[in-house]
């Protein structure tokens, strides 16, 4: 019975000592994952460098956040729709944004797409009033 009782002792702790491990790995990939995430909410990169390619896109009044992010994403303005939505959200342009047809660059960050589609449709406004 000494035996039986080592070899389940071994057992137990050689199960705990996995399972350790495996908590930290997970632990230590979420932590990874969640940086790299929050790196690039904040450190915005157009997808291209330099002059970058024009696209047009229109904006209707019935898309979500997320609709837009998959359009920018289909159109090569972006290159994540869950990280669009992060930045979309933390912008200080989220509720200026109005439905329209704009012209963005690949050059542009989130931010800089979102100040165009903000500013737009204020100038066309200015525009109608005189």
């Amino acid at each position: 019975m000494e035996t039986k009782d080592v070899v389940s002792a071994i057992l137990s702790t050689m199960i705990k000592v996995v399972l350790t491990v495996l908590v930290v790995i997970l632990v230590y990939r979420g932590a990874i994952t969640g940086y790299n995430f929050g790196y690039r909410v904040f450190k915005q990169e157009p997808m291209t460098l330099g002059e970058g390619r024009t696209v047009t896109v229109t904006i209707t009044e019935s898309m979500s956040v997320k609709e837009i992010g998959e359009l920018f994403l289909q159109k090569g303005l972006i290159k994540d729709t869950a990280l669009f939505t992060a930045q979309y959200y933390l912008s200080e342009f989220r509720e200026e944004v109005k439905p329209g047809t704009y012209e963005l660059s690949t050059a542009m960050t989130v931010e800089e797409m979102m100040e165009v589609m903000a500013t737009a449709v204020e100038e066309t406004e200015e525009d109608g009033e005189s």
